[in-house]
């Protein structure tokens, strides 16, 4: 545990798999997702999806964008000595600090707290990156100075922020977001810092659990919440039963393919990592959507069924569609493969429409989608024996 010089690491070592202080990592994010899920909740108990929507997004691109920016920089140069693990607590003091704005920035448009927090985690990350262009040389040195330096400006443009009028904060947000986009893809122009695929796909696999277990959680604790106060075990048992089926089939469709193998180069890599916003968001979304169901179930709620429903049918369709988007299309054979997913999320959209069981059913249909995909993969000769 002695320093050690930072240099990159190979893109073909074998066995590269997730550190503990990689999982360490990402376990503490589950504070922050469960606060964007609770501001999420609220704003549409309340009738608001409009503007619950927009402030979720926002909160969210917070929490995904500060995962990514280590995610992909310990993919390349993670060294494991003393002062990197002290600089990445340093990153996980900084998602703790935003997490406990992440009300104020949703509710209040007040994006101090966050703001401190990202500044914390910046940091720390930008001495990572001058850390890693002192041990390289020629491109791979300015590839990583152009990521210190797009990470400082980012930095300087969020500071800005605060001062800005409350009326325009949202729009210079969107232009900063585009910003923060730009810098790897300017940063690795020339050259690619050498992440490692499989390694990458396991990251992002292992974050989906998160997203989804904070879903079960969430949804856990609305339904014993709501069964401790109002004794309603008729109408939550059916939602209880479809959002475990719902999330039980995302597992399974988001696992169904190896992904690692089409992650050759950052043409693919970048699409595909920062699709993955969405998959997030959309997954931790369910469970706030069913604690939505659930207060709408016992009259907490005072919105229509429809609204309700829609609060679940959404961000499951936006998660199967994505998830086709960015993963199973790639393996798949035929046209009955390539429908699987697509018409699954039509199929569960039209169940907003269907009542008081609206989860239920979108729960069947997502296990469905997992027996008929499965059945399809097997007689069409897919690579992935269990592809959906």
């Amino acid at each position: 545990m002695t320093y050690v010089p930072m240099t990159a690491r190979s893109r073909d070592e074998d066995h590269r798999a997730a550190t503990p202080l990689e999982l360490f990592f990402d376990l503490c994010f589950v504070v922050a997702i469960a606060q964007a899920g609770q501001c999420l909740v609220h704003s549409l108990a309340e009738g608001h999806p409009g503007s619950g929507v927009i402030g979720y997004f926002f909160v969210f691109f917070g929490v995904w964008w500060a995962w990514m920016n280590f995610t992909w920089f310990a993919s390349a140069y993670d060294c494991d000595d003393v002062p990197y693990r002290i600089a990445t607590l340093v990153q996980i003091a900084g998602v703790l600090v935003y997490a406990a704005g992440v009300s104020r920035a949703f509710n209040d448009n007040d994006w101090t707290v966050a703001v401190i927090g990202y500044l914390i985690m910046r940091v720390a990350l930008t001495a990572q990156w001058l850390r890693a262009a002192s041990g390289e040389s020629g491109a791979a040195r300015t590839a990583a100075l152009k990521y210190a330096a797009g990470l400082v400006l980012c930095q300087a443009g969020w500071v800005a922020l605060l001062f800005a009028p409350n009326e325009s904060k949202r729009w210079l947000f969107l232009v900063l977001v585009a910003a923060e986009l730009l810098v790897p893809v300017l940063a690795e122009r020339g050259h690619q810092t050498p992440w490692h695929a499989h390694h990458i796909a396991e990251r992002y696999g292992l974050f989906t659990i998160i997203v989804l277990g904070e879903t079960i959680a969430a949804s856990t604790v609305a339904v014993k919440s709501a069964i401790d106060e109002h004794e309603a075990l008729g109408e939550l048992l059916p939602i209880a039963a479809g959002g475990l089926l719902i999330v039980f089939a995302a597992w399974w469709i988001y696992f169904a393919v190896p992904m690692h193998e089409r992650l050759t180069s950052n043409r693919e890599a970048i699409p595909w990592g920062y699709g993955h916003l969405l998959i997030f968001a959309s997954g931790a979304a369910i469970g706030a959507g069913i604690e939505v169901a659930v207060e709408h179930a016992v009259g907490k709620a005072h919105i229509s069924q429809v609204a309700a429903n829609a609060a679940v049918t959404v961000p499951t369709a936006l998660f199967l569609m994505m998830v086709w988007l960015l993963h199973s299309r790639h393996f798949k054979r035929g046209p009955a493969q390539q429908l699987v997913l697509p018409g699954a999320a039509v199929a569960i959209l039209a169940c907003t429409w269907t009542g008081a069981y609206a989860v239920f059913y979108a729960g069947l249909v997502a296990t469905a989608t997992v027996a008929v995909g499965q059945t399809l993969s097997v007689r069409g000769g897919s690579r992935a024996a269990v592809a959906v």
